[in-house]
């Protein structure tokens, strides 16, 4: 049976380290985690897939859950072979990680939260995403990816991120984008979940994050059991693309504490 998500799945052949599973955020697709993808495919397995409704996996018009993006992410991971795996999130992603770990916590061997928040949405929020998603539906990508491009990664950002970035907004379905939100509008509140995690953590943000500020990581790490904080200087929403050596340096640390 295919998978239904569309997915990059590199390295690993002779490896025995646990595979690393990367969900990437809203709006965009497998590609944010291109730096990832390249320095830890030489020595494990690596999946990214492309969500449903973001780049070239299926688009379900609608609502679309967190709960299925996570059921979805499972199905592929079966799929795959991989029953055990670490499991890393950024913004939505992250959200999608802690679902993850709330339908399948025996099959994560650690868990990786980047600049995202357990908290459940707001009235206000829910409003706020619903009339975002009718605005998408209404006038496509491009207006929304202008204005935010300077939020999702810094103004001072290189050049050539902040283009990646906005050709990933820019490509996504309005109608994937607008299912995810009015989705994310009603999600549950992870806050509790994360004090009963029993895996090790890693818990990174961007310094300069107006989407979820340093203070939602840093009260996410005070929940979490066993986790390390990580604040990336000189970044904003997107630190794995901004600042992807320090990312990855981060990042490899805490897989090898895995393996010891």
């Amino acid at each position: 049976m295919a998978p239904l998500l569309a997915y990059e799945d590199q390295g690993g052949a002779d490896s025995t380290a646990p595979s690393l599973v990367l969900i990437h955020g809203h709006p965009f697709d497998h590609t944010m985690w291109a730096p990832q993808i390249a320095a830890f495919s030489a020595g494990r397995r690596v999946i990214a897939p492309d969500l449903r409704g973001y780049g070239a996996s299926p688009v379900t018009p609608g609502v679309t859950p967190l709960s299925t993006f996570a059921e979805d992410i499972a199905a592929l991971l079966d799929e795959l072979g991989v029953t055990e795996f670490v499991v890393a999130g950024l913004s939505m992603g992250g959200q999608i990680a802690m679902e993850c770990y709330r339908q399948f916590p025996e099959r994560i061997r650690g868990l990786v939260l980047a600049d995202t928040f357990p908290a459940a949405e707001t009235p206000e929020g829910k409003k706020t995403r619903n009339e975002m998603a009718d605005r998408l539906l209404r006038e496509g990508m491009r207006g929304y990816a202008d204005e935010v491009l300077h939020k999702m990664v810094a103004p001072y950002a290189d050049a050539r991120v902040a283009a990646h970035v906005h050709r990933m907004m820019t490509s996504t379905p309005p109608e994937g984008a607008a299912a995810a939100l009015r989705g994310r509008a009603e999600r549950p509140d992870y806050r509790g979940l994360l004090t009963r995690v029993t895996v090790p953590a890693l818990v990174v943000v961007g310094a300069d994050d107006e989407y979820t500020p340093v203070s939602d990581a840093r009260a996410m790490h005070t929940a979490l059991p066993d986790s390390t904080l990580h604040v990336i200087d000189s970044a904003a929403h997107m630190p794995n693309l901004e600042r992807a050596e320090e990312f990855n340096e981060v990042l490899a640390a805490f897989l090898a504490r895995l393996e010891n």
